[in-house]
Order: structure tokens, then sequence, then C-alpha cells
């Protein structure tokens, strides 16, 4: 375990950062980890499964003493998975390398990545009782890899019948893996075409209109509608917690509800010219004068990078795309409607679950086995979490990030309070946005002026929600392979640690390489900013200008009432399904119906359409229709596909990426052509 585990570690931190620099948002989980039960044959050692047989020495018994359990394989997957996620502390290191010019200190970098991700944890210890034992939290993003488990060990132990589908099932995962890492190499170098077909820009590959509306394949392109994209790297869950292969259909008809409502509103907007939308680029996370021109964000502060009212007077304020603005607006009116979710939907359930805390115990049949177990107590868990605020206070004065002690620890307090409602959210549909926005406009509030101590507020604030979901989710992962939640917790801090000094490195050399390519808007289909671009625009207009950009009465000063209008839209489909209980209202989960209203502001939207097809024909008709298939070999699929897929992109990244040093491209030819990939006309 240790050794596998601290090997993939380093793999995964290293692939995890470089999908961040790429122009999908997504994660990289690294299912790859679970590929590794071939390690017990192929190591040689004395174990009976080995088949190099050697003597019986201490060293071989360490590399490969006996077969290769589903405990030990759970943790390397743990363990590796922590250490590939991408933390949010690197987009302020990124944006104060590309935007300001101040490369932080190394050491206060990395202890800062990785206090602020241990933060997170100390909370969700204390949370579990609500979002890791109690039955209604299934977090169903763990079912393709905990039915792949299942298929690789506990079939190995049970009868004949149920070995030869561990066998079959084996098989299957194998074929799908390999065939997947060799067609990869398609469309993400060979022909970049494939990542998406529009026939629409085919046949008219001159206007804008089109390009607009039906391109996709380049960051930043289009909002891709109806085009057919053949990379799953896009299509599945690109390593992420919402994948057409296992995602509940409500929440992706949730989803692509939204997804359709943002297409009509960008393009309304953008032809109507409304905020001056046709001033600027259709898709953009930057921030610009009036005229279009990008907004110099330097030329309004002073050397301490604290905003400068007669430098601001000067500029002028500035401007976002109709695009960007709209995602804003969305993830506001989002945040309002994930509190009314969770209270009238959940509360009950949660108050049960406090009512009962101290006269009765959980039932769930998984927790009930796992009390074998020695638990780690609440009271360590918040002195993890009080340490960890200590020593983000005392990193935040030695980076000089302008962010006062008091401002950190009510951060951490908002944490606290959303952590259950986002928590509950995850656990239950899959699906968690972030809090980002709400937790920038209240630093901008708290601590106006001063755009580097906003995104550290937003570190504190909205980071230890994610690390706090990430933890719970592998608690339950524990729970049902049965790791004992000490071993789970501990494989979390080591994942942690490796994370926190690879994803920094990765960082700085990715910068380097590529740092004319991250600074522009629209990037390649390869690498792209837009993850930092994003994160800093949202700083100097939050951070700096929080209070002349967004009050009352200015251009954009109806976006924080938008969280007031998010409370009230959960009510109607409530008071709707309790009228008409059957008809299926209560499938309909407001939050990620509104927070995607700005889903296509960024990325590459070639693969909407197809992921949304695949997502209704797996979870409709073949869960349907073939529901032996689907509970067999579906969740299967899905982690053999994003597998291979995994495993093909670090490949590519460092062979001819230019993660080695070098950028070897392929030929341009009639499926790699030059400008946009899918022909569609390329926009400034």
């Amino acid at each position: 375990m240790w050794f596998l585990g601290l090997g993939l570690s380093c793999f995964g931190a290293v692939l995890g950062q470089i999908f961040y620099f790429r122009p999908q948002t997504a994660s990289s989980i690294p299912l790859f980890a679970i590929y590794i039960q071939v390690f017990e044959e192929i190591i040689p050692g004395p174990s009976p499964t080995a088949r190099v047989k050697t003597r019986d020495t201490a060293f071989w018994r360490f590399m490969n003493h006996g077969p290769f359990n589903l405990k030990e394989h759970v943790s390397i997957t743990i363990m590796s998975s922590t250490a590939s996620t991408a933390a949010i502390a690197i987009s302020i290191f990124a944006s104060q390398d590309l935007y300001y010019h101040v490369r932080p200190n190394a050491g206060v970098g990395i202890f800062t990545l990785i206090a602020s991700q241990l933060i997170g944890y100390g909370m969700a210890g204390v949370m579990r009782d609500f979002l890791v034992y109690p039955t209604f939290a299934v977090y169903p993003q763990l079912m393709p890899t905990v039915q792949l488990f299942d298929a690789l060990h506990r079939g190995q132990d049970m009868v004949m019948q149920r070995k030869r589908f561990s066998e079959i099932a084996v098989k299957f995962f194998w074929l799908l893996f390999i065939g997947i890492f060799v067609w990869e190499w398609f469309p993400e170098y060979i022909a970049p075409t494939l990542t998406g077909i529009s026939i629409f820009c085919l046949a008219d590959r001159n206007s804008a209109w089109v390009s607009r509306i039906f391109g996709g394949t380049s960051n930043n392109e289009g909002l891709g509608m109806f085009s057919i994209c053949f990379d799953w790297a896009y299509v599945g869950s690109g390593g992420g917690s919402i994948g057409a292969l296992f995602t509940p259909l409500s929440t992706m008809l949730s989803l692509y509800g939204g997804c359709a409502i943002c297409i009509v509103a960008f393009c309304a907007c953008y032809a109507a010219n409304t905020w001056q939308a046709q001033n600027f680029p259709f898709l953009s996370q930057l921030l610009y004068y009036e005229n279009g021109t990008e907004y110099d964000q330097l030329a309004i502060l002073n050397d301490d990078f604290t905003l400068n009212f007669d430098k601001l007077e000067q500029q002028g304020l500035p401007w976002y795309a109709a695009s960007q603005l709209l995602f804003l607006v969305s993830r506001t009116i989002y945040i309002g409607a994930a509190i009314t979710h969770f209270f009238i939907w959940h509360w009950d359930t949660i108050y049960g679950i406090l009512k009962n805390y101290w006269t009765q115990e959980c039932q769930d049949p998984h927790y009930r086995k796992m009390k074998v177990y020695k638990e780690i107590t609440n009271w360590a868990y918040f002195g993890i979490f009080l340490v960890c605020i200590g020593m983000a206070i005392g990193l935040a004065y030695a980076a000089q990030s302008g962010l006062p002690a008091w401002a950190l620890i009510i951060a951490a307090i908002f944490s606290w309070g959303f952590t259950p409602i986002i928590g509950t959210l995850y656990a239950t549909v899959g699906y968690a946005p972030s809090i980002q926005n709400l937790i920038q406009m209240l630093g901008g509030a708290l601590v106006p002026g001063k755009p580097v101590a906003n995104m550290y507020f937003t570190l504190y604030g909205e980071n230890s929600v994610v690390q706090a979901i990430s933890l719970l989710k592998d608690l339950k992962m524990g729970q049902y392979t049965k790791i004992p939640p000490r071993v789970t917790f501990m494989l979390q801090f080591v994942g942690t640690v490796i994370g926190g000094l690879l994803n920094y490195i990765i960082m700085a050399t990715v910068i380097n390489a590529q740092r004319q390519v991250l600074l522009d808007v629209q990037g390649t289909n390869v690498w792209s900013g837009q993850q930092v671009q994003s994160y800093n625009s949202a700083a100097i207009a939050w951070g700096a200008l929080g209070k002349p950009l967004y009050a009352t009465g200015t251009q954009y000063g109806f976006v924080p009432y938008m969280l007031l209008v998010g409370l009230g839209c959960p009510i109607p489909f409530w008071l709707l399904h309790k009228k008409w209980p059957k008809v299926g209202f209560n499938y309909v989960f407001t939050p990620i119906l509104v927070a995607e209203l700005g889903f296509l502001s960024v990325g590459i939207n070639s693969s909407v359409f197809t992921t949304f097809v695949l997502a209704v024909f797996s979870q409709y008709y073949i869960r349907k229709y073939h529901a032996t298939w689907f509970r067999k070999y579906n969740f299967l699929m899905s982690a053999a596909l994003d597998g291979g897929t995994s495993v093909m992109i670090f490949v590519w990244t460092f062979a001819v990426g230019g993660a080695g040093g070098k950028v070897v491209p392929f030929p341009n030819w009639a499926l790699n052509p030059t400008g946009n990939a899918d022909y569609c006309k390329r926009l400034n």
C-alpha cells in the first residue's frame, strides 16, 4: 500500500495540476490507481499470486508479501485521489505570478497549500455523523469505483458463478481501458477535429454567429450546440464528479435544462448588445475597458496592490463580457437556491439525526459493520481545525496577503455554515457547485480595496468547503469498503502533503513554459489559463472594486441581489410537489438548474450535446430496458473509459504536450487544421 500509494500519489498530483491548465474545467480523480491489481502478479516476491518467485526476504516480503486485497487497493486509491486534486491555493500563486509579477516564497506557498487543505478535513470530521454515516448520504459518484473494486476483489472468494462474472468483468474493463487509451491519441493529438464535429460550421465557415452558437472545440470559442464529440476527456466525467454514465438522470436533466436557458440568454444578450456585450469577446473571463481593450488592473493599484481611487477615476470601472456576467449572476442565484433547497427538502432528515444524536445510533448497515474500528473523536478533528487556522493566519501574514486574522476567522466560520448545505446536495444528487461568488462578495465587503487579500479570504472560505466534502466522500468510500476511519484520515493527510509539494512545482513549470498561452483569452485546445483568469478577474472585481462596481445603482449593482432571488427559486417546485406528489417536481433540483445558467461561459463546449445524449441513453434507456447489463457493467465501463483517458493524457502531456520541456505539434492535415479544429470562424 505504501509503495504503490506514494508512487501513484506523485503521479496523480502531477496529472491533476496539468488538468488545471487545460481548457476543460475538470479535476483529475485518478481511477488509474484502481488498475494496479496487476502488480501483484508482475512484481517478484513470495506471494502465491506472483509469477516470479523469490526468496522470502524482508525486502521481497515488503514488495509483494501476499495476495493484493481490497482494503489495500481502496487505500491506495484514496491517497492518490487526494494528492491529484489541484488545490485552490494554486489559483492565488498563479495569479500573482502571471498578473502581479510576484512569485511567492516556495516554503510559504507549499505550507499554505497544506494548511488550507487540512482546515476542511477538521470540519468534515465533525460533520461525519450527518453526511457519512446515514443511509441517505449515497454519494452517487462513488458507484463506478465501488463496483470496480467489487469486480476485482470480492468475486474472487465467492462461488464459481460469481468468480466467472469477476473474470468477465475484468476482461471487459481492460479491453475498454486499452481501447480508449489508443483512441484518445486521435482527438487529443492526431485529429483534434474529433473533439467536436459541427455540421453547421462545415456548412458556413465565415459566419461569426455560427461560430458563437455551434463552435466549441477550442477554449472560449462557442456554445457547441449540436456538436458531436468523440473525445472521452470531455464527454465522460473528465475525471470529475459529474459523469454521463453515473450521475443520476434527474441531476443531469436539471443541469442540461440550465444549459438550454444558458444558450438562449447568452445569444439574446449579445444580439441585443446588453451591457455593451458586442464590445467584448462572446466568451471571456477577463476584465475590459468599455472600448473592448483588456483592462490594466495594475494601473489602478498601489505598489502594495491596494486600490488607488485617483488612478481608478482615471482608468474607469472595468466591464465583463456578458457571458461572464451571466455566469456570476447564475452562481449567485445558486447560493440562495442551495440554502432554501437544503431547508425545505433535507431539513427534516438532518433535524431527525440531530434530535436523536445522543439517544439513537445510526442504523445504516455499512455503519454498523464499521463499529469494530476505532474512530477519531470530534475533539481531535476540531483540534486539527484550530491548529491549521493558526498556521493559516501566520502564513497569510508571512505572504503579505493583506488579509487580517479576524477576516480569515470569519471566512472559516462561513465555511462551517455552508459545509452541511453543499455537502447534503453533493451526497444526495452528486453535485456541488462552488460558493466562490458569495465568499468573494463577503470578502470584498469586509476587506475592501485589496484583491490579493480577497484571494486569500476566498481560499479559506471556499476551499475549506471543497476539502471537507472531499474527506466526507472518502470516509463514505471507506464505509462502503470497510476501511478503518483512522486509516482514511491518515491517507488523506499523506496525499495532501504530497499533492501540495508537487502542485507547486508543476504550476511553476507550466507557467514558465506556457506563459503567453495562459495569458491569452482563447488559449489553445491543449493549454488554457481560463481558471486563473477567472479567479484573478473576480479578485479584482470583488476585492479591489467591490463597492464601486457593485454598489446599488451602478451597472452591475443588481448582482448581489440575485442572492435573494435564489432564495425563492426552489419554493414553487416544492409547493407543486406538495399538491401533485406523483408528477415528479421533487426531481427538479433548482440549485443545479440555476447554477448552470452560465455553464457554457468557459471551456470547451463541443461535448455538451453528446454528453446529454449519452446520459439519457445510459441512465434512462439502458437502466430501464437492460437493467441487468446496467447493474453489472455500466459503472465499470465509466471507470475504464475515465481511467484509460487519464493515463493517455498524462503520457501525451509529457511526451509531446510541452510539460517535458518541448512541444511536438502534430502536422496539420484535414482533421488538424490551423485555427479552430471544427472549421468555425476564428473570432477575436
